[in-house]
């Protein structure tokens, strides 16, 4: 893929108005004030991964509704508490995997809740009670039709409240929160930083859910286009699929935002065109700092971003 969005100089400038409902804010307050009548309930059990470098556990907790969600906890086995903790969302498709794909944090000195994707991954999460069957795509339009029945509201309250539980574990230092992901998981840290405000920093890598509309309209790409097929079978209906996803849409919770943000951006993107990052970045209300991969597609940085990232966390946990 060539660059095919906007120049870069243009980019740093891309800062399209915001189109969020007139009731965003009240409709995230009053579904995070119902989603927090139901106990974290945490179940925090031990887990023997044959990893005697971590402290790993097996952790459950109530999300959206109450609805259990699965979490891996990983934790340096050595030095003091409490620990900076890094809550980890996961890109589309995927869930927490396996305790052995997270040792990155553990290992500079970080515990890391790695927060399960309801309905995706090996199925750990169910997306709704008795739906056992987890999804590979078909995500982005499940409920897509009504903002109170749409997929990505349970899953960013599942999001919302694992911050809430990470505040409360003992090996936690609830003043050094960080949210982190990259693609999905990128836009689902950056829809909890505008919505929590004890995240501390944020790692925002290549993040999907943003800037819906235009990224229908600039890349054949999945899984953005799972809402062009939906639009192009439900034509009557586009307006309203739209509305439903300015209640998501990433630039309106980045505006929110007041957390440092570490962003990256690959310019050659076309899963999530370089536009629709810099559209949520540019709108970030907090201090931040995008680090651009121009030659790089949907992997942005990759292993390359880590060491942009350990030092820009350390600062801001200093």
């Amino acid at each position: 893929m060539a660059f095919f969005d906007l120049p870069l100089a243009q980019l740093r400038d891309y800062r399209p108005a915001l189109d969020q409902p007139d009731d965003f804010d009240a409709f995230w307050s009053r579904t995070l004030t119902a989603a927090r009548k139901h106990d974290l309930a945490a179940e925090v059990t031990p887990y023997d991964a044959l990893l005697p470098g971590v402290r790993v556990s097996d952790v459950r907790f109530s999300g959206y509704d109450g609805q259990r969600v699965a979490a891996w906890l990983v934790e340096p086995a050595i030095g003091d508490r409490p620990l900076p903790c890094v809550v980890q969302f996961i890109g589309y498709g995927g869930g927490r995997g396996r305790p052995h794909e997270w040792l990155l944090w553990p290992a500079a000195g970080y515990a890391v809740l790695v927060v399960d994707s309801r309905g995706q991954g090996d199925g750990d999460t169910p997306d709704l009670p008795g739906d056992n069957t987890p999804h590979h795509n078909g995500l982005m339009t499940r409920g897509v039709l009504d903002p109170e029945t749409y997929y990505y509201r349970r899953l960013f309250t599942d999001a919302v409240r694992a911050v809430d539980l990470a505040s409360t574990l003992p090996a936690v230092d609830p003043g050094r929160i960080v949210v982190a992901g990259a693609s999905q998981g990128g836009g689902i840290a950056q829809a909890v930083a505008g919505l929590h405000r004890q995240v501390r920093a944020a790692l925002i890598d290549v993040p999907f859910l943003t800037c819906f509309r235009r990224a229908t309209e600039i890349t054949d790409s999945y899984p953005y286009q799972e809402l062009s097929n939906f639009c192009a079978a439900n034509r009557d209906r586009v307006e309203q699929v739209f509305h439903t996803l300015g209640y998501f849409d990433g630039g309106h919770f980045a505006a929110r935002a007041t957390a440092p943000a570490l962003y990256s951006v690959g310019l050659m993107d076309d899963v999530c065109p370089p536009s629709t990052v810099f559209a949520a970045y540019n709108h970030y209300a907090g201090p931040k700092r995008m680090q651009v991969w121009p030659y790089n597609r949907h992997e942005g940085g990759g292993s390359f971003q880590t060491p942009v990232q350990l030092p820009w966390l350390r600062d801001q946990l200093a």
